[in-house]
This record gives C-alpha cells, structure tokens and sequence, in this order.
C-alpha cells in the first residue's frame, strides 16, 4: 500500500505544480472517480492479486481486460467492439495462458478478488476518461487522477501498514523510476491512446505487458522459454494486431466526416417558361425554316402551332 501511494502522490503533485491547472466545475467530481478507479483501487487491488495469486494466475485474470473494457464501452458508449475484436480478445487470452502456464503457487481467494476487482475498476476508468474528454492536456488529466488517487490512499496505507518504512538510495531510485516513467508517461499514452483509438483496440494493447516481462526474465534472469511461451507470444501479438483498425459500429474520433447524400449533378433546369416570369423576356421566335430547324424543341413546336401570316 505504501508503494502505491508514494508511485501516485508525490509525482501528481510535481505533474500538478508543472501543470498549474486545477480542475473547474464537473471536473473535481469527475477527477476525483477517475483517479479512485484508475489510481486509488487499482493500484491496491493490483498489488493484493500479486501477493495472493501466483504470476500466472494473476497474469491470466489480468488478460481478461481487454473483454471488460469492450463490454464496459458497449454498456457506456454503445462502443461495438465487433466480431473480430471479441476474437482478438479471446486470442488473446489463450496467449497469455500459454505464456505462464509454468508458473506454480496457491490461489487465494483475496487475491483472485483482488485480480477480478482490479479488471473491473480498470475498465470503467478507462471507458469514463472516453466518455467525458477531458478538456486538458494529458499530463494534466494524469495529475489530477494521480493526486485524487494517492490522497485516498495515503491515510490507507498509514492505517493498514503504519508509519513508512525508511528508504535508502536504490529504493529511491525505483520508486523514481516506476513513478515517472511506469506511472506519469505510460498513464499520459495510455490515456491519448484511448481518445484517438476505439477502447478495446487500445486495452488489447495492454496484452504485450507479460510478453516484455518474460522477455526481461530471460535475458536478465535467465528464466526457461519454451514453445509453449513462444506460442503464447505468437497468440499475444495476433491478437493485438487482430484487434486494431476501425469496426463498424459507433462512430469513433477517427471516423471521416460523412458525405453529403445528396448528389452532386447539374442543377436542372426550371420547367417554367421564362415568359411566365414578371420581368423575363420571351425568347425570340425562329421566322425561317433553317432558324427553325437548330432552334430548341419547344420553340420548334411553338412555331409549328403558330397561324400563318399573310404578305
């Protein structure tokens, strides 16, 4: 818990004083959900499913969020995630399957309520920030979250784990790192993400986070990767690229401006005779046989119904 505030609170507060933007009208209530789902729960519930799941498990239920997230959009949006979206999402989570299936532990069931409730909380957070477009920039949208969030959880953590523990010079440097780099900058594309992209094509993205962590265990730790994970992987980046590009449905920030209907021919022209027109003046009228013939149809046929004139 104390991790997760000092992730959220103190970089907030530095995005915050760079920023120097507060939040105006709807926005403090709107900030302060946002940075309960995406911060203040997330961020604990995340940290409850990796200390009573074991990686797999918990990596597994994680891969379910691409799904919540399309369902969430549809109930919220009406965003339809389409056929092959669905089946991206699924892909998916096989991939993810294959790809930590050599992991080992206990299930508890604190800790799959915690990976379950962290899916959930994630997807309605993400689907809210789509839905209300914040009228700031992103670094701005993150610091208010970060700050909602980690004053939530600041006296949480001071309640169910007592005073902070001291830190010294490589702690530091972590909990820098994660929060600048794993926290400001990842929520700040994250987010952009989901304004430009359809939500579910944005959270299959999320899939490639176990891909980078088994690439990490291999080469820094030098952990076993066998076909199965290399077909999990496989599946994993399928899956993403199956998931991306437009789906009929809900017009999204990137759909085209629809054409006009209306077809773009020649105007005809008007029927009524121009003599019928206060102020108009009558066309002339073919007197001879060879100004007749190259004269158009109606004056043709008006010439032939006019009385002869006598000499």
């Amino acid at each position: 818990m104390f991790s997760a505030a000092v992730r959220s609170l103190p970089v907030g507060l530095a995005l915050l004083l760079w920023t120097r933007q507060l939040p105006q009208g709807d926005w403090w209530w709107r900030a302060a959900v946002l940075g309960l789902c995406n911060i203040g729960l997330f961020f604990p519930l995340i940290f409850l499913s990796a200390y009573g799941l074991p990686g797999g498990v918990a990596s597994t239920v994680q891969a379910l969020s691409p799904l919540s997230v399309m369902a969430v959009a549809w109930l919220v949006l009406r965003e339809r995630a389409g056929v092959r979206r669905v089946l991206a999402g699924v892909i998916g989570l096989v991939g993810v399957a294959l790809l930590v299936a050599t992991s080992s532990g206990v299930v508890t069931p604190l800790g799959l309520a915690g990976a379950v409730g962290s899916v959930l909380v994630s997807a309605v957070g993400f689907v809210l920030v789509k839905k209300w477009q914040p009228p700031v920039d992103m670094f701005t949208l993150v610091s208010w979250q970060l700050v909602a969030g980690g004053l939530f959880l600041v006296p949480l953590a001071w309640l169910l784990e007592g005073p902070p523990p001291p830190l010294d010079a490589p702690a530091l440097a972590g909990y820098l790192w994660i929060g600048i780099v794993g926290t400001a900058l990842a929520y700040r594309f994250w987010f952009a993400g989901l304004q430009a992209l359809p939500a579910g094509a944005v959270a299959l993205i999320g899939l490639l986070n176990p891909v980078v962590g088994t690439i990490l265990g291999v080469i820094v730790t030098g952990e076993l990767f066998g076909w199965s994970q290399a077909l999990g992987v496989a599946l994993i980046f399928a899956s993403v690229l199956l998931g991306q590009g437009r789906v009929s449905g809900r017009p999204g920030p990137l759909d085209p401006t629809p054409r006009d209907p209306t077809p773009q021919g020649p105007t005809p022209r008007d029927p009524t005779p121009q003599g019928d027109v206060p102020g108009s003046i009558d066309p002339p009228v073919p007197t001879t046989r060879r100004a007749t013939r190259f004269a158009p149809p109606a004056l043709r046929e008006s010439h032939r119904e006019a009385p002869a004139t006598t000499a």
